[in-house]
């Protein structure tokens, strides 16, 4: 069997938060820029899936490819670590320092790796821009005015309404996150993956880095969307509704749920045993 259990997963997920937040900037920025690109190009055929078959959930099914492909490869998403730092803050295996170098250094690159994903797609689908039909460029545009300006006209309402998907989407995320450390098996770790990542894309709710392409991507190809309202309307509010949803609904309650698996925790000192360099290299994804 290679069924982990939560309790003993949670010390593994806590190693892994300390490991990220002590990783060099140059890595961080490196990993996030691929991070970003390969969730892109997830996206991209997301909606691929969902114009050629007509059923939007047919996209969503697909989607979890990308992010089962970070993992895998160790690589950085700033979304799944607003879960796993905060839980090595809380257990003072990090500082909160560190935790914010490591937000601020992978987000940068998921920007970037979402930018050059963008430019490239963006010359594909029209030809190197010389053919406006293709029906994704519509999708793009739209979906990046739906979230942005359809917010934006919503007022103070369309500001509660984006943190909120946001908070619901960063749940799921980081459930993907943690729930990889609950097998020992490849197949394990990708099954598990695939559940909460398609709930959260299924339902349209707010991802960060996703937004870091779409909007955009959208704006380039000649959404009516201004820089203001891409950051105003969508990037800032989604990225604090992610850091809500993750650091509370997964991170925190998850602490709560399993912190007494082990008789006198902080007498014992043994609950969130220090790893090795190998085993902090192992869980540094």
């Amino acid at each position: 069997m290679d069924y982990v259990k939560p309790n003993q997963a949670l010390d593994e997920i806590v190693e892994a938060g300390a490991a990220k937040a002590d990783m060099g900037k140059g890595r961080m920025f490196v990993r996030g820029v691929l991070g970003g690109a390969i969730l892109a190009c997830a996206t991209t055929l997301a909606f691929t899936a969902a114009a050629q078959t007509k059923i939007p959930m047919a996209g969503a099914l697909i989607f979890p490819v990308g992010f089962v492909i970070i993992i895998l490869l160790g690589l950085e998403l700033v979304t799944g670590s607003f879960a796993l730092i905060p839980l090595a803050v809380l257990r003072k295996r990090t500082t909160p320092g560190k935790m914010l170098a490591n937000f601020a250094w992978v987000s940068i690159g998921h920007l970037v790796g979402c930018a050059v994903y963008g430019a490239l797609y963006g010359l594909t689908i029209t030809k190197m821009g010389t053919d406006m039909s293709n029906p994704l460029i519509q999708t793009i545009i739209s979906a990046s005015e739906a979230k942005t300006v359809a917010y934006k006209h919503l007022g103070f309402d369309g500001m509660l309404l984006v943190i909120v998907k946001a908070m619901l989407c960063n749940w799921m995320v980081t459930l993907g996150a943690v729930i990889a450390f609950t097998s020992s098996s490849t197949i394990g770790k990708i099954a598990a993956m695939w559940l909460p990542i398609l709930i959260f894309f299924g339902q349209g709710f707010e991802h960060a880095v996703v937004n870091m392409f779409v909007i955009p991507t959208g704006m380039m190809l000649g959404a009516d969307v201004s820089f203001g309202d891409w950051w105003l309307w969508n990037q800032i509010p989604v990225l604090f509704g992610n850091l809500i949803g993750g650091a509370l609904f997964t991170g925190l309650l998850l602490y709560l749920s399993h912190k007494d698996h082990k008789k006198a925790p902080e007498k014992a000192g043994a609950m969130f045993p220090p790893a090795s360099p190998a085993e902090a290299t192992q869980y540094n994804t």
